[in-house]
């Protein structure tokens, strides 16, 4: 085993950022220690590595803890980035406090926009959630990671493309999908499988780039891939302005009588680039 302590810049509030975590059932979230097991694949080898707050939101640092000591810089790099401990928060903050969303990030000040762990299950979870409320969603989702993945150590490791690729529609649709959404995730997997998508490609792409590659494909819509370009590579300016759970924020938030359309919601979000992201994170935070 190895460990490094990390410093980071404030303000980071890795409380509220545990907080959002927990409500994934497949996460291991201690609250009260302060920590998280982030489910890893390096070179398609599966590595729990344990993230530890050992410092304030004022003065943040974290202990890394992780077997494979020779692995340790690429486990480093890895959690950093999905961690986004090298994005400063306070410019982000000080954006903020100019517009309507100023509550927001005075509550919830220092809570980074933490990645999903995984880029291929991100992908998938973005297809299993669409146009199904959140409670169901984390449900089907479990269910998924539970009889496909793997668990070691009391940690769910999320299933490889080729394992899902590999199944019948059939199958996938035992878990009370539907049949279309089953055939949207296994026949995605078969193009990231055969290499036909690369994910990490798409990472080293312009949002209109991984837009339009992810849009070709059968089963995936602009809500989907503006949830992929958030939470899965980390773009700082994607507003999913479809999203319900958006609107219902920014109706309590601004005490609207109906959620805002469309059109309102393009026009609120043009105050708050070139950090949308965080506009989104706040105010799904809001309402959680």
């Amino acid at each position: 085993m190895w460990q490094q302590q990390v410093y980071v810049t404030p303000p980071y509030d890795f409380a509220h950022a545990l907080e959002r975590l927990a409500l994934d059932p497949l996460i291991s979230v201690d609250i009260a220690q302060q920590k998280v097991v982030v489910p890893l694949y390096i070179q398609n080898e599966p590595i729990a590595v344990t993230v530890e707050s050992v410092g304030t939101k004022d003065e943040p640092s974290f202990l890394v803890t992780a077997p494979y000591p020779e692995r340790k810089n690429e486990m480093l790099e890895r959690i950093s980035h999905l961690f986004q401990w090298n994005t400063p928060l306070a410019p982000i903050h000080e954006h903020f406090q100019r517009t309507e969303l100023q509550p927001l990030f005075a509550e919830y000040e220092g809570m980074p926009l933490i990645l999903d762990f995984d880029l291929y299950f991100c992908l998938m979870k973005c297809l299993i959630h669409q146009q199904l409320n959140l409670k169901v969603a984390y449900r089907l989702t479990e269910r998924f990671v539970k009889t496909f993945g793997t668990q070691i150590d009391g940690v769910w490791f999320y299933p490889r493309p080729e394992d899902i690729a590999a199944l019948s529609y059939d199958e996938l649709k035992q878990l009370q999908l539907s049949g279309r959404k089953a055939e949207y995730i296994i026949d995605t997997s078969r193009l990231i499988a055969e290499g036909k998508l690369s994910l990490e490609e798409l990472a080293r792409k312009s949002e209109a780039e991984v837009m339009d590659a992810l849009l070709s494909i059968r089963g995936i819509g602009p809500w989907t891939v503006e949830n992929f370009l958030l939470f899965g590579l980390g773009k700082r300016n994607v507003f999913p302005k479809a999203d319900i759970g958006l609107q219902r924020a920014v109706q309590r938030l601004l005490g609207l009588s109906e959620r805002p359309s469309a059109k309102q919601m393009e026009e609120l979000s043009k105050r708050w680039e070139p950090y949308l992201s965080y506009a989104s994170l706040y105010l799904w935070r809001s309402i959680e």
